[in-house]
C-alpha cells in the first residue's frame, strides 16, 4: 500500500486540539498544558510523522549564506572539478535559499589562506565548506569557527583531532593501498618503488603523509617479502633546478627504479620525463582526471589513475551543508568517495560531462 504522508492537520484531528498548539509543540515554544503535550508527542510517534522540511524552507524565504574556501583553480588545475561540482550544488539549492560566497586562495602561499580564512570569520557564514590543505595554518581556524558556531565540511584532506561537521573525499590510507596493490602486479623483479610527492610541502600536507603509509604498508607487509626498496621524495621547482634534473639524481642513486607513484594530480610532469628518457619499463601510477594526465594515460605512459572525483568532493560538500542547515537532517561524520581505477579502456566512461 502506497504510504499516507501525515500532516500537522491529521496529527490536530487526533488529538483533538487545533494545529496552532501541535506547531508549538513540534518546535517546542510556547505554552501546551502537559497532558496535552504528551498526547500530541505520543500520536507523533504512532503516525511516524516527519517534518517536510523542504516545504518549510520554501515557505520561510530564509537565506543561508555558505563560503567556500578553495585554492585558485587557476594557479592548479585540479581545483576546476571541485568548483564546477560546488557551482552546481548550488544552483541546484537556490530554490531553498543557498547562496556560495568564493573565497579563493593561493595553495603554494601560506598567507593567502590565512589572509583569506580571516574573511571567512569576519564575514560569519551559515556553514563552510573548506579544502585544508596547510594543515598546521588551518588548525587555529577551526577552533575560533567552533567557537563561532560555524559548521564546517572538509574535503580533499583529512585531519584527525578536529570535529567538522562531515569530511568528504577518500580515504587517504586505502588509497594509498590501492596504488601499491595496481603497481605489485606489474612488478616481476625486485627493484625499488619511488613515492614522489611533487610540487607539495608534505610536512604540511596530512593526507599526502596517510597516502604514503598506506603505500608503504602494503609494500612491506609479509606478502611481499621485502623484495621492494620503497623511497619517499619531495620533487619539487626551486630557481636553477628542474623536474628532470631531481629525476636524473634519483635514477643515478637508483638505476633499478621500477615503479613511480605519484601522490597527487601531477603524474603528467613525471610522464613527461619517462617520455623524454624512453623508460618504458617504468611503471607510473598518479590521480585525477586532468587533461594532461589523461594524455599520457592514452599513450599508456601513465599506466593507471586513481580517481578522486573532485566533482563529487565540492558538490556533495555543499549538499551536507545544506541537508544540515536547510532540511535539518542528521549528518555523518564521514563520506568516503569511491575509489575508481581508470586506465586507457575504461577512461571514456569517466568524461561524461554531467
Amino acid at each position: 500500500m502506497k504510504k499516507r504522508i501525515v500532516r500537522i492537520k491529521d496529527i490536530a484531528e487526533k488529538a483533538q486540539t487545533s494545529k496552532g498548539t501541535v506547531d508549538r509543540v513540534l518546535h517546542n515554544r510556547g505554552r501546551v498544558a502537559d497532558d496535552v503535550r504528551e498526547r500530541i508527542l505520543s500520536i507523533i510517534k504512532e503516525l511516524n510523522y516527519e517534518p517536510n522540511f523542504i516545504a518549510q524552507s520554501l515557505k520561510s524565504q530564509r537565506t543561508y549564506n555558505l563560503a567556500v574556501l578553495i585554492p585558485d583553480p587557476d594557479a592548479d588545475s585540479y581545483w576546476e572539478a571541485p568548483k564546477i561540482g560546488l557551482e552546481k550544488a548550488e544552483k541546484e539549492l537556490r530554490q531553498y535559499g543557498v547562496y556560495i560566497s568564493l573565497f579563493i586562495f593561493n595553495s603554494h602561499e601560506e598567507q593567502s589562506f590565512i589572509a583569506k580564512a580571516r574573511e571567512v570569520s569576519k564575514e560569519h557564514p551559515d556553514g563552510l565548506l573548506i579544502a585544508p590543505v596547510f594543515y598546521k595554518e588551518a588548525l587555529p581556524f577551526f577552533e575560533e569557527w567552533a567557537s563561532l558556531n560555524i559548521p564546517y565540511v572538509l574535503f580533499n584532506t583529512q585531519i584527525e583531532h578536529v570535529n567538522p561537521l562531515c569530511y568528504i573525499g577518500q580515504d587517504s590510507y586505502r588509497s594509498g593501498s590501492l596504488a601499491a596493490k595496481i603497481l605489485s602486479f606489474g612488478l616481476q623483479s625486485p627493484g625499488t618503488v619511488l613515492v614522489a610527492h611533487v610540487n607539495e610541502d608534505i610536512s604540511n600536507s596530512a593526507h599526502l603523509i596517510t597516502k604514503e603509509a598506506g603505500f608503504r604498508d602494503y609494500f612491506e607487509s609479509d606478502k611481499h617479502d621485502s623484495k621492494f626498496k620503497i623511497i619517499s621524495k619531495e620533487i619539487n621547482f626551486p630557481d636553477g633546478e628542474t623536474l628532470d634534473d631531481q629525476l636524473d639524481a634519483i635514477l643515478t642513486e637508483e638505476p633499478q627504479l621500477k615503479a613511480i607513484y605519484v601522490t597527487n594530480s601531477k603524474a603528467f610532469e613525471v610522464a613527461s620525463y619517462l617520455e623524454k628518457k624512453a623508460l618504458k619499463h617504468i611503471k607510473l601510477v598518479g590521480y585525477d582526471l586532468l587533461t594532461p594526465n589523461l594524455n599520457y594515460l592514452e599513450k599508456e605512459i601513465i599506466n593507471f589513475l586513481i580517481n578522486q572525483n573532485p566533482l563529487g568532493q565540492g558538490y556533495w560538500g555543499i549538499h551536507q551543508l545544506a541537508n544540515f542547515l536547510v532540511f535539518k537532517k542528521d549528518i555523518q561524520p564521514i563520506k568516503f568517495l569511491p575509489l575508481d581505477i581508470i586506465t586507457k579502456e575504461n577512461l571514456d566512461y569517466y568524461l561524461d560531462p554531467q
